[in-house]
């Protein structure tokens, strides 16, 4: 390996990002779509109506999991996370659309992740029955250092593959799922809370999950922007133990 350094290109980083780059949805969407069961035509008024005046619609159709009237909405996000989370991201395939930065087609960037100091490092326990404890200042250490000198030992690689004419596809496979990609990731709300009660653990959760903390980030960003679209159905989900219709 020759002695080119990209110590000053690298970057690493310890938060993801989620921004909601377009939507459609509101409470409103729930409720025309559940009463053109019984008033057929005359569910278009609930387009102009105060959904706040049908709350209790809707905490019926969340408590007794009618769910289809919560898919006639959508919601796009770019999303900013590393590799290994995207790959248990797209698990999710139901109600959801995804398009990803690609390797092939693009010069891949060297930004890095390394988590943060808050971020909880030792396991302790077994499979099924196990929790986080946060590292020592030792652990972090050691864990920040390895990673940081991975992280430039393969980016450095890649790049002298690049230079050396080999193609793109090929040069990217020594780079590590730590890397950071991009993605659109399109959902409906049925589908975001289905994600959400998997990937996010919650103290009004009735079914405990235990999610990677990564992807976790990724929901409660997520999270965080249906809220303010959908307040009624987002409150609804949380009333209900967070378990999707």
């Amino acid at each position: 390996m020759s002695d080119t350094s990209t110590e000053t290109a690298v970057q690493f980083r310890g938060e993801v990002t989620v921004d909601l780059v377009k939507h459609s949805a509101a409470d409103s969407d729930v409720l025309w779509a559940a009463r053109v069961s019984t008033a057929g035509e005359q569910s278009l008024e609930e387009l102009a109506k105060d959904p706040e005046r049908s709350k209790g619609l809707i905490n019926y159709l969340m408590r007794d999991r009618h769910g289809s009237p919560f898919e006639h909405n959508s919601m796009t996000f770019f999303i900013s996370a590393p590799i290994f989370v995207f790959r248990e991201f797209m698990r999710h395939r139901v109600g959801w659309s995804y398009n990803e930065e690609s390797g092939r087609y693009r010069e891949l960037q060297p930004v890095f992740y390394v988590p943060a100091q808050e971020r909880k490092l030792v396991q302790q326990g077994r499979p099924g029955k196990y929790e986080f404890v946060d590292g020592t200042d030792a652990q972090h250490r050691a864990t920040t250092e390895a990673m940081e000198a991975s992280y430039r030992q393969a980016y450095d690689a890649y790049q002298e593959m690049l230079a050396a004419g080999i193609a793109r596809e090929v040069a990217r496979a020594v780079l590590p799922v730590g890397l950071f990609s991009s993605m659109y990731a399109t959902c409906n709300a049925r589908s975001l809370m289905h994600f959400l009660g998997l990937r996010t653990q919650h103290e009004l959760a009735a079914v405990p999950s235990f999610p990677q903390r990564e992807i976790e980030m990724v929901g409660e960003k997520m999270e965080a922007e249906w809220a303010k679209l959908m307040p009624l159905t987002h409150a609804a989900f949380n009333g209900n133990g967070r378990i999707a219709p």
